[in-house]
């Protein structure tokens, strides 16, 4: 439970229809050994402690009896666990039958939820037995005590207020007014749904797609628990198709009769943040939801789920091919509308070898066929000067003369070197002022060329670079319209590495193979026998540390003492805690730092879900201080 993390289980017992001493003993094993493994709500099927398909049976006294003391029994057992477990049952409330999900924790009942939506069509004839939720909570005596009954129950966990628990049984997912939609407008954070769903061809796809679009509309997390093995397959066959998702993301799946245990961990923080960000959230008055509050012990939530080193990069394979094209695609038609609008007759790239001027210049081109225009509309200029090196120079003029654009070499050595005896500058002295001295002449170069030729400049800088501040203040911070400016660094590589895959010349494939080879560096001071010496991320830290900080930042509004936590997770065999912590301190020293250079930077596409534009996501005051965020670093 600490940072926000809940450890959900979503497990189906294997049943004897209509034998709840029997059942209610797989349950127990189940509730135990989910404990153990620190599970914090574990969520059963739907009347999983007599079987869904009993039939006339639920009608019967002896059943029904039968149900109720096994559910005293686990409601006492239940003692032994800080673990709320949630099991479905059929009970009588008022002289009516309901289909109902009991909620147990520390020894007793905490409240009680029928099932609101009742299916009577096709395979389903749940009328024949029971009655939908009434309009109102009640009290229901069981045991010798008095329960809350009623579907407007929320569960409260006093000492986490991110987690609020709501109830809701199989078909009332599937109706176009969930109750989920109330309980979360009441403040509900976690959904568990109790279902009994069964097996036919193309429902599993359906039923995948309703737990992750319902996760997602409500920003919420949601644990699904299908019935499966011992219910009465005399017509009909349930495979224990398991769910959980968070916020439109499948966290874990037991895939149909794969009989697997659904574990994985929700963060509840991440919810939270997600719906005081989106201000269309709405909220409900609760006056007719009773909340019962439950004592919980918070404890450190071991990670069982994949944190993603890469978080701007998709796993798998088609799809980051396809999110490839797609941001090809949105860089592409961003500077299309551009050019159209300002009737630019070319666009001027700068071309320095290294990975984000190639891809700013493959995003030129493809606007160039999609404009139908010539490649030589392109003007692609590299300009060495001292800390320029013979691989990088033969990539810069190897791939514009592969692309067919027209290729100017504008060596600005002399011009540097002019600057510095204007400002009485020892050429020796490789401070700031030499590297920052190149930056800024070659924007003007830049920017002095498309004047020449009717153009705009294109910019290359990366959203890794934006938000470190790594770019020289009105140098190649500047530019008419910057189409990488929301693609993160580590995103830039793979985006550079499709572009290769895809390409038909062979030529183009082999000199952009040896650009994504080639190690990131600013190239603004001297090489030493030909080779670099100037690496960025020996200055600065690894980038796909930085992306990783950014993004949890950013997009999901962490503290540092969490996204470290993860880092530590994520990395743990490539980096120890104590170089994670030092490039944590860099990133939001620089952060806060650098906000004067983002707040006044060229138009660019958004392109993802983190984007530092001053005039749409990220404003921020560019004095703001960063001590609270280098203070929580450390923090446990």
């Amino acid at each position: 439970m600490q940072f926000g993390f809940i450890k959900a289980a979503a497990i189906t017992p294997e049943i004897k229809t209509a034998d709840c001493s029997y059942n209610a003993g797989q349950i127990l094993a189940i509730m135990d050994k989910a404990a153990s493994s620190g599970v914090h709500v574990l969520v059963c099927p739907e009347l999983c402690l007599t079987g869904y398909t009993c039939g006339d049976l639920f009608l019967q006294n002896v059943l029904l009896r039968s149900a109720e003391d096994n559910l005293l029994k686990l409601a006492r057992q239940s003692q032994k666990f800080h673990m709320i477990a949630i099991i479905g049952l059929p009970l009588v409330f008022e002289s009516k039958l309901y289909n109902c999900a009991a909620v147990l924790y520390q020894g007793k009942i905490l409240g009680i939820v029928p099932k609101t939506e009742i299916p009577n069509y096709s395979e389903f004839y749940e009328l024949r037995h029971f009655s939908p939720a009434p309009a109102r909570n009640g009290i229901l005596s069981i045991g010798g005590e008095g329960v809350p009954f009623g579907n407007q129950l929320i569960f409260r966990c006093v000492e986490m207020p991110e987690f609020v628990l709501g109830i809701e049984i199989c078909e009332d997912l599937w109706v176009n007014q969930p109750p989920s939609n109330r309980h979360v407008q009441a403040g509900a954070t976690l959904i568990a749904n109790l279902s009994a769903s069964d097996e036919v061809i193309g429902k599993a796809e359906f039923r995948r797609q309703l737990v992750k679009g319902q996760s997602a509309k409500l920003i919420c997390g949601y644990i699904y628990a299908d019935a499966g093995n011992g219910e009465s397959t005399t017509d009909l066959i349930f495979s224990g198709h398991n769910l959980i998702a968070s916020n439109g993301v499948m966290l874990a799946e037991a895939k149909p009769f794969e009989r697997a245990q659904t574990v994985s961990e929700i963060d509840l923080q991440e919810i939270m943040f997600e719906r005081r960000k989106i201000n269309t959230v709405r909220s409900i008055s609760a006056e007719n939801y009773v909340a019962i509050p439950f004592s919980m012990p918070i404890n450190k939530t071991a990670l069982t789920k994949k944190i993603r080193m890469n978080p701007f990069v998709p796993d798998d394979s088609a799809h980051l091919r396809e999110r490839c094209e797609l941001i090809l695609s949105i860089q592409s038609a961003g500077l299309k509308q551009r050019m159209t609008h300002v009737q630019a007759k070319s666009a001027v790239v700068g071309v320095s070898g290294g990975l984000d001027s190639t891809l700013a210049l493959l995003v030129s081109t493809r606007v160039m066929t999609e404009l139908r225009r010539p490649m030589t509309d392109v003007v692609a200029v590299t300009m060495p000067s001292f800390g320029t090196t013979g691989r990088t120079k033969t990539n810069a003029i190897k791939l514009c003369e592969t692309l067919g654009v027209t290729l100017r070499i504008v060596d600005i050595t002399d011009s540097v070197r002019s600057h510095f005896r204007d400002l009485g500058h020892d050429e020796s002295d490789h401070s700031v002022l030499f590297e920052n001295a190149q930056a800024r002449e070659r924007t003007q170069v830049l920017m002095d060329i498309c004047h020449q030729c009717g153009g705009i400049v294109i910019g290359t800088g990366d959203l890794s670079e934006l938000a470190l501040g790594w770019a020289t203040y009105n140098g190649d911070h500047m530019s008419m319209y910057g189409v990488n400016s929301s693609i993160p660094k580590t995103l830039v590589r793979f985006l550079v590495h499709y572009c290769m895959e895809t390409a038909e010349n062979e030529n183009l494939r082999d000199v952009l193979k040896d650009i994504l080879d080639t190690p990131v560096s600013p190239e603004l001071l001297p090489p030493k026998n030909g080779e670099m010496i100037q690496y960025t991320e020996d200055l600065i830290g690894p980038y796909e540390l930085h992306d990783f900080f950014l993004y949890y930042t950013i997009r999901r509004g962490f503290r540092p003492d969490k996204i470290r936590y993860l880092a530590e997770y994520a990395f743990k065999n490539l980096y120890d805690s104590e170089t994670i912590r030092k490039w944590m301190k860099v990133f939001y020293k620089r952060f806060f730092a650098q906000q004067f250079k983002r707040s006044c930077l060229p138009d660019g596409p958004k392109v993802g879900t983190v984007t530092l534009s001053p005039r749409g996501d990220w404003r921020m005051p560019s004095d703001a201080s960063s001590a609270v965020w280098l203070e929580s670093i450390d923090q446990e």
